[in-house]
């Protein structure tokens, strides 16, 4: 068989897709926003259709064993069992395919070099394959997902085996799967950190092959595992590092999640108890698990556990606005006040560039033609930081107001309502310009949009803050996405996701996973300003004509016009 024929049917096989149930304790949710794609943590069906490669073919080369090797990295179950018929017997056992994933952009991009030539195989009995990979992104041994493009040349070893075949006797761990299709492989489930002061649950997205039970994949990983490190200076875990799973297997029985833990666990106080068990619970329900309560066990007996109060997550508040003078919701065509702040920036006498307003609706942050930022609330009208330079300011659920100049990114401020500033440490140590903050709805967490050399990177960061609550540092950055074009806005869409407006040649709006991939789609022509939401179906722009747009699927529907200002709310 030639080389050409092989690769061929190999291809031809390797491509077949199976319709695979989901196991049921999986529990994936068959409704959500409305969004091109999958949305993270939901599935749109019950019945999920995973993709199924081939072992090898009878008489394949060398190159061709290692293209059908890095085809079966899309098929999961068993371990890879598909995958390690490729390798050699000595290979098989040691191979570690969950080391991690690297993604890269296609099939069609891989380039295979051959130490062997087509015409020279029949004769060989050893030969070396090169892929050069066009990367686009790496998942590790945790899950955590980070985008790292450029090109990757990887090494792999074959020899021919006593019954004529060859079957590769060196290969790196890990596996490799095409950007088109990771989703369909792997799924993004939201594990949950408290904060600092254990009153919020802070998500860190890890990502697992598909067709693994959620609930014992993602209590392995809360359990067993830890933060990722760029959000480990926000964030702390209820679980001792001596408490670990008991089973390997985490049963859902009228929805009620059975752990079973270590023996160490008997002498947990009422607190710590209570803390893991709504830890585990959010992250179960995050995941998508239809379940009511997680029960704890030792050896068979129950443990007593009950659930902390947590601070509410920010309502929906809907489109917030200021039309013809007027500041407000806005719902169809009229404006409804915020008591607290709305007359008080109607009597701003000058041109308002943004507005941000508090969860509580107690007060807003505004910042004026001039630059300078101000608080608004009760009658009051305070400036806060008149730094030339400034950018839009966020506030952030402490109420605290966070500005900076443009071309000081390190020099980042917070101010409460006794207007003092507090310098926030360690912001973006190597960026040259921030165009963009936004602080999340938890508090822990800042995205920016900042230059480092000639790239435009989205980031985040963890926020560290005292025991009062004061921002007083900023962990490293870790980089969620790079741009082409400069940033217009910025806003989070829930509190796993962020959606970046930008303009390269048209509008377009990048809604952007924290630790994920992403999508582009055009925005309205002409669009200058966006403002977040829970949900991607409550994302709105606003155009150069003051025209205001919604979301309405893959496209956008005019509400509104008349409209100087989209405002935003602390946390979207």
């Amino acid at each position: 068989m030639t080389e050409r024929r092989a690769t061929r049917l190999l291809r031809g096989v390797a491509l077949v897709v199976a319709a695979l149930l989901l196991p049921a304790c999986a529990g994936l949710p068959t409704s959500g926003d409305v969004s091109v794609g999958l949305v993270l943590g939901e599935s749109g069906q019950d019945v999920d259709f995973l993709p199924v490669a081939s072992g090898p073919i009878q008489g394949a080369g060398p190159q061709e064993i290692v293209e059908g090797f890095l085809e079966a990295g899309i098929t999961t179950s068993d371990n890879w069992a598909t995958a390690r018929e490729f390798l050699a017997p000595s290979l098989q056992r040691s191979w570690r395919p969950a080391a991690g994933v690297s993604i890269d952009a296609g099939t069609e991009t891989r380039v295979f070099t051959s130490s062997v030539p087509s015409d020279a195989v029949e004769d060989a009995e050893s030969a070396d394959v090169q892929v050069r990979l066009d990367l686009v992104a790496i998942v590790d041994e945790a899950g955590a997902y980070a985008e790292a493009p450029g090109s990757s040349p990887t090494m792999f070893a074959l020899e021919r085996a006593d019954d004529g075949e060859w079957r590769i006797t060196q290969a790196p761990d890990g596996i490799v799967i095409d950007q088109p299709r990771f989703a369909n492989v792997f799924e993004g489930y939201p594990l949950q950190y408290f904060d600092g002061a254990w009153s919020r649950l802070v998500p860190d997205v890890r990502w697992f092959p598909r067709r693994q039970s959620p609930a014992t994949t993602v209590t392995q990983a809360l359990i067993d595992g830890s933060p990722s490190p760029w959000l480990d200076a926000a964030v702390q875990t209820a679980f001792p590092a001596d408490v670990q799973l008991a089973q390997d297997a985490v049963l859902i029985t009228d929805q009620v999640a059975e752990v079973a833990l270590t023996r160490t666990a008997v002498g947990l106080d009422q607190v710590t108890l209570s803390r893991m068990r709504t830890q585990l619970q959010e992250t179960l329900k995050a995941a998508g698990v239809s379940v009511s309560q997680v029960r704890f066990a030792v050896d068979g007996r129950t443990l007593d556990a009950g659930v902390v109060e947590l601070v509410d997550p920010p309502a929906d508040v809907g489109t917030i606005v200021l039309q013809n003078g007027t500041f407000g919701r806005i719902v169809g065509d009229e404006v409804t006040a915020i008591p607290a702040v709305s007359e008080g920036i109607a009597a701003i006498d000058q041109p308002i560039v943004s507005i941000d307003v508090a969860m509580d609706d107690s007060e807003a942050a505004v910042q004026l033609a001039d630059g300078h930022v101000y608080l608004v609330g009760d009658g009051s009208l305070n400036e806060l930081d008149g730094r030339p330079g400034l950018i839009e300011p966020s506030l952030d659920p402490y109420g605290y107001t966070w500005t900076v100049p443009a071309g000081e990114p390190g020099a980042v401020q917070a101010r409460g309502s006794d207007v003092e500033p507090h310098n926030v440490a360690n912001a973006w140590p190597t960026a040259s310009s921030v165009s963009d903050l936004r602080v999340s709805s938890d508090g822990a967490r800042v995205a920016a949009v900042i230059t480092v050399g000639q790239q435009r990177w989205v980031v985040v960061a963890a926020v560290v803050r005292d025991p009062a609550g004061i921002p007083i540092e900023l962990g490293d950055a870790k980089q969620v996405t790079m741009i082409s074009a400069p940033a217009t806005g910025l806003a989070w869409l829930g509190t796993e996701r962020l959606a970046i407006l930008v303009d390269p040649l048209g509008p377009q709006v990048v809604t952007q996973t924290v630790g994920g991939p992403g999508t582009v789609e055009a925005a309205p022509e002409d669009a200058v300003s966006i403002a977040g939401a829970r949900t991607v179906g409550g994302l709105r722009v606003v155009g150069i004509g003051g025209q205001l747009f919604a979301h309405a699927g893959s496209t956008w529907r005019e509400i509104a016009t008349g409209i100087s200002v989209l405002a935003t709310r602390a946390g979207e």
